[in-house]
């Protein structure tokens, strides 16, 4: 491994609803055959029986566990996954120990699919709920880390699909016609390399406003 490696940080995938991490296998086979240490956790349950604010604690928990206080992170999360990463970075200090974090396919404004269900961890992702409106409240703090939402406008999962933008950060639009495609096909896996590596093209620019 070169040192340019070894200077990396180690990369953190949080899954969505329904998953476990083995929805990241191609994902974190192609990053670390970049060179990447990769690190993912069973959310548990995964089934939005138990509110998103409740599973951040699991992440800020393993976060703890599993690294050095002074070792920066890169955090990606993929649709619920993305909202449980928020709320580790914005309410559980996760803002002091992520240097990158990227979202995937996030219902960052809600998904109306998400009123198929009365689970506690559904209600918190509908459009226009008490919890997202209080996490968007302050979202302009994602400003101080570097901060990336990848999305697809051909997502069935997240309606509206631009529920994904932000208004922070930049974003990226990878047209993939299936939500789980995200994680696997490879103009995704290639822009979530460019952002971990800070490279600066045309089409990562700034979010615009929702």
């Amino acid at each position: 491994m070169n040192i340019e490696n070894q200077q990396r940080n180690p990369v953190l995938l949080i899954h969505g609803i329904d998953d476990t991490e083995a929805v990241f296998h191609k994902m974190r086979a192609y990053l670390i055959q970049w060179g990447w240490s990769v690190y993912s956790l069973n959310l548990v349950p995964n089934n939005g029986v138990v509110g998103l604010d409740e599973l951040a604690k699991q992440v800020a928990d393993y976060v703890t566990a599993t690294f050095a206080p002074e070792q920066r992170l890169d955090l990606i999360g993929f649709s619920m996954g993305g909202i449980v990463s928020r709320y580790y970075v914005q309410r559980l200090g996760g803002i002091n120990r992520v240097q990158r974090f990227l979202t995937i396919a996030s219902p960052h404004y809600g998904t109306v699919v998400a009123y198929g269900s009365s689970r506690p961890g559904c209600l918190q992702m509908r459009p226009d709920s008490i919890f997202l409106k209080n996490l968007n409240s302050d979202a302009v703090m994602l400003g101080q880390i570097d901060f990336t939402s990848i999305w697809t406008p051909y997502d069935l999962m997240i309606v509206p699909a631009n529920s994904s933008q932000m208004s922070v950060g930049r974003e990226v639009i990878v047209p993939v016609a299936l939500h789980p495609w995200m994680l696997t096909d490879p103009r995704s896996l290639a822009v979530v390399k460019i952002v971990l590596e800070r490279i600066k093209l045309p089409y990562l620019k700034k979010a615009s406003t929702q």
